[in-house]
């Protein structure tokens, strides 16, 4: 969904299509490289390339996942390992617990100001 689309840019890099993570995320969702190249992407700071590779990438992750918002979102941050490894769960860990709640809020936000649009 595009309110979807539109949290992960918001929480990941504040619409800055410049931005570089300290892991080496880079663009607009912060993709690893590892990741964008997986999705076709050539350039992650082309603001279009980044939003198709990201989307594929969440599509590939809600597939495996079955559908389920919460694992995918999970996945998109913790990586699919770490959701199986933890029994198709969010991961324990401290960063993936605040960038969940965040998430979660900021999609809620988006769906509503979607409806009202």
């Amino acid at each position: 969904p595009e309110a979807l689309i539109r949290a992960v840019i918001s929480v990941e890099s504040d619409y800055d299509p410049r931005a570089v993570s300290r892991a080496g995320a880079r663009g607009l969702m912060q993709m690893m490289p590892f990741t964008w190249k997986g999705m076709g992407v050539t350039d992650p700071f082309d603001p279009r390339e980044n939003i198709f590779g990201g989307t594929r990438f969440l599509r590939a992750l809600a597939n495996r996942f079955r559908g389920d918002l919460v694992l995918t979102i999970a996945a998109y941050h913790a990586g699919a390992g770490a959701v199986t490894k933890y029994g198709m769960s969010i991961p324990p860990y401290t960063t993936t617990q605040s960038y969940m709640r965040m998430m979660l809020s900021r999609y809620r936000r988006e769906r509503v100001r979607a409806k009202e649009g």
